[in-house]
């Protein structure tokens, strides 16, 4: 697996879905720069404690939600997409979207969220 597509997996599985505070934090170090940027449609997140706090909020808002890969990372020099799913476990997603990353050395520079549905 390369460093992109295990950032980008590691954005949505061990950030985003991760329910566990502690275990977050620990996926946010090795996975972002320490000025990373994320941005979706609502705002804009810049470092480690407020990807933490977007990533908290998300899960928050929908606790029987999970998020699952749309399929697989597609890579192109430093830049990585993946797309993703979000709804209630076994059932159809109810938002889905796409994760464009900027791989900076071996992290997440920064992560664009766009939503589809």
């Amino acid at each position: 697996m390369s460093t992109a597509e295990s950032l980008m997996r590691a954005n949505l599985l061990e950030v985003f879905a991760e329910r566990d505070p502690q275990r977050r934090t620990t996926a946010i170090a090795r996975t972002y720069t320490d000025d990373v940027v994320f941005t979706d449609p609502d705002d804009s997140a810049i470092g480690h404690d407020a990807i933490h706090r977007k990533a908290q909020e998300v899960l928050d808002g929908a606790p029987d939600f999970v998020f699952r890969a749309g399929g697989p990372v597609y890579e192109a020099g430093d830049l990585a997409y993946l797309a993703w799913e979000f709804g209630p476990e076994g059932q159809p997603a109810v938002v889905s979207g796409v994760d464009v990353g900027f791989v900076e050395g071996e992290r997440l520079a920064k992560v664009y969220t766009l939503l589809l549905r």
